[in-house]
């Protein structure tokens, strides 16, 4: 859509037609993903790389280069790759600009820093962002000569993530009262989009080790009616969404409640098997501690990647058999094949 916005109105001779512009706008956003094959060889370390180096600003360049030469060459260079740049510069930047939208966070300076940014206002799955794109390019293919359709479609794109920032704003604003009013001097405050509707935020109130989590809906003004044994997954999962009058805010200790507890998960977290989903987790909580005979588990979860009515997504975990084992890390699967 970017792609066709942005054709020029007279193209010169040896210009990209719209529909050309537009596949190749299409391929180079897909681009970035490609990351995805680390999913086949590890899960950490695509949970660890994911939106690393292909999603970088820096790296921008190289790979719009990359694939304008390549897109020269699949079209037996009827077209040169200065056709393709421009277009694969935009598919590549919009991807970049989209997932930095997300809770994930994306590696934008990488290979000269492999920080993570982010500023989480749509979710991952978003319906309303989906629709006005799917709007864009129905009328983009109907009017295909005029990029009105488009630029139109972007507009109102970007007023829906505009609009997004001002819920999210009102998300974190609930949680710094919250964390005013239970005397908790210095909690950091962060709010997460949440799927199914733009209003639904998952706010969270980080204080030393300790996270209260509340789940709100800024629209609802009467907590919905409990999910019903034949509701399905989508309405089970809006039912855990509550007004903020009467939000429900639950705490949870990052290594458990029992000193006990946190001494073990503790040991645990330090291990060096453990390092690589350390610096994937942003909000690592223990989830439970799983004793079988002289075998122990200890399960750690994102705080991210928790839904109502679902398991969490990607919990990792050790487990060592007697005192004196060795921590093997292992995994649960969640309710997605990316877990």
């Amino acid at each position: 859509m970017l792609a066709r916005a942005t054709a020029p109105s007279k193209p010169s001779s040896h210009a990209l037609p719209p529909n050309a512009r537009m596949a190749a706008g299409f391929a180079a956003a897909a681009f970035p993903d490609c990351d995805f094959a680390l999913r086949l060889i590890d899960t950490l370390a695509y949970l660890n790389w994911h939106q690393g180096p292909t999603h970088s600003l820096v790296l921008l360049p190289v790979w719009a280069l990359l694939l304008a030469h390549l897109f020269s060459w699949a079209t037996r260079r009827r077209y040169p790759w200065q056709a393709f740049l421009g277009a694969a510069s935009l598919g590549i930047a919009i991807h970049i600009a989209g997932d930095l939208f997300t809770a994930y966070g994306t590696m934008l300076l990488a290979p000269l820093s492999y920080r993570r940014f982010s500023l989480p206002l749509t979710f991952v799955i978003d319906p309303y962002f989906t629709a006005i794109i799917a709007a864009g390019l129905a009328a983009a293919i109907v009017l295909p000569q005029r990029p009105r359709p488009a630029v139109i479609a972007l507009i109102v794109l970007a007023c829906y993530v505009g609009f997004q920032g001002a819920l999210h704003h009102r998300a974190v604003k609930v949680g710094a009262v919250y964390a005013a009013t239970h005397g908790l001097p210095g909690a950091g405050v962060h709010a997460l989009p949440q799927p199914l509707t733009p209003f639904n935020w998952k706010i969270i109130v980080e204080h030393d080790d300790s996270y209260y989590e509340a789940l709100v809906n800024l629209w609802r003004t009467r907590s919905p009616a409990p999910p019903g044994p034949e509701s399905g997954m989508l309405q089970r999962i809006a039912a855990g969404y509550q007004p903020v009058s009467a939000a429900a805010w639950t705490r949870r200790g990052r290594f458990g409640e029992t000193p006990s507890q946190q001494a073990l998960a503790r040991e645990a977290w330090s291990q060096e098997v453990f390092a690589d989903y350390r610096r994937f987790a942003k909000f690592p909580a223990l989830e439970r501690i799983e004793p079988a005979g002289d075998r122990v588990c200890v399960w750690f979860l994102d705080l991210r990647f928790t839904l109502p009515s679902l398991p969490p997504s990607f919990r990792h975990g050790l487990c060592r058999t007697g005192a004196t084992g060795s921590w093997r890390a292992e995994r649960i699967r969640g309710s997605f094949w990316i877990d």
